[in-house]
């Protein structure tokens, strides 16, 4: 995470947790042995280039996956072999990661471009200037391109040629976490959370405020303290839709309307995942947590992953799915958050959570590796 008072300032993420000389240093947990019983398997990976000061993410398609590096490049690859499709150079510095969605490929840069490629062919189809740096991966949907940028604006672009359709964007405090969280697009909802505990449902096709919510108040006597910014994607399904803030809150909403079903005290900077009736959370000090979707009660807590830079978990069957700081991937059992495996990657730090790819997950690190895993 950085902050963002008219200037940027790099802040390490574990300097949120204590810096004073005259507290013992905290240090992340130390991993616990346990008696594997599951076995994470590489079906394939690929180097596609790091992502250097970036987060960058990958995107999955029924053929194929996307991924690309900071310096410009993107790359195709078949979904089940791994074999390489194409590369290309966008030409410029890409920071936010890949979106992909209605035979569009999508990348954004540091200084506001933002690209649509053919899907197949890796042609160039259009480029179009945004209003700042795109921070995270462009959705597409109904032939709408969703971006958000790290002004905190979103604007919806055509997908034939990249003109504008319309434009959201609201006040900010003075200081905010600058963030890689982009958008939920659900049955023509735009969901979106912001700075100040702020979440918003906006009309895909005409960017017209649907209903607005907040999840989290700020609180305490400093500015830094009174942070309380949403900076990770909201979870939905076709009833409820949750969002959690930093330093702040958790709370659920109904996704059409907008009316508050249940809130609790927790921080965090990962993100949530839903699954049926659990909604599973990574706290900001990386605990993993259960609760129940209806109500918010707590079913159990995993505090062995403290302070490891944890990822919001990837829920794949039985397991959850998180990876760390270490390059570490961790698949614990959903109904208790026990472990049951564990794997290094390349050792760099796994920054996102795994996504879905086909039985199994895709994992990008920060140094460029791209795994394609299943649980056995």
């Amino acid at each position: 995470m950085r902050l963002k008072r008219q200037f940027i300032v790099a802040l390490l993420p574990l300097a949120l947790v204590a810096c004073s000389s005259d507290k013992p240093k905290i240090e992340p947990a130390k991993l616990v042995d346990f008696q594997a019983k599951a076995k994470i398997e590489v079906r394939w990976d690929n180097d596609v280039g790091d992502a250097g000061q970036s987060v960058l993410f990958p995107a999955v398609t029924r053929e194929a996956v996307f991924a690309a590096n900071a310096d410009g490049d993107v790359y195709r690859f078949d979904r089940n072999t791994g074999k390489q499709a194409w590369r290309i150079d966008s030409g410029f510095a890409i920071t936010g990661g890949v979106g992909s969605g209605g035979g569009l490929v999508l990348v954004g840069g540091e200084k506001g471009e933002l690209a649509a490629y053919d899907e197949d062919s890796g042609k160039q189809k259009w480029q179009v200037k945004v209003s700042s740096d795109v921070l995270s991966p462009p959705k597409v949907s109904d032939g709408v391109v969703v971006v958000r940028t790290g002004n905190q604006r979103i604007t919806g672009l055509s997908a034939k040629d990249g003109s504008r359709l319309w434009l959201y964007e609201r006040a900010t405090p003075t200081l905010i976490v600058r963030s890689h969280a982009g958008v939920l697009i659900r049955n023509g909802l735009v969901y979106a959370g912001f700075a100040a505990g702020k979440l918003a449902a906006i009309n895909l096709k005409n960017g017209v405020v649907v209903w607005e919510s907040t999840v989290s108040q700020p609180r305490g006597n400093t500015e830094l303290e009174r942070i309380s910014d949403i900076t990770s994607l909201p979870v939905a399904d076709d009833a409820q839709v949750c969002a959690v803030a930093f330093q702040g809150r958790l709370a659920c909403f109904d996704a059409v309307q907008g009316g508050a079903l249940w809130t609790r005290d927790v921080s965090s900077d990962k993100g949530l995942a839903l699954w049926g009736k659990m909604l599973y959370l990574t706290d900001t000090d990386s605990n993993v947590l259960a609760l129940d979707k209806s109500s918010g009660a707590s079913l159990w807590k995993n505090s062995q992953l403290s302070l490891r830079g944890g990822t919001a978990v990837y829920p794949l069957d039985d397991y959850l799915v998180l990876g760390d700081y270490e390059g570490y991937l961790h698949v614990l059992r959903r109904d208790d958050g026990s472990f049951v495996a564990r794997r290094k990657t390349d050792g760099s730090a796994i920054n996102i959570a795994p996504m879905t790819l086909g039985d199994g997950a895709l994992v990008q690190t920060s140094d460029g590796e791209l795994y394609s895993i299943a649980i056995r």
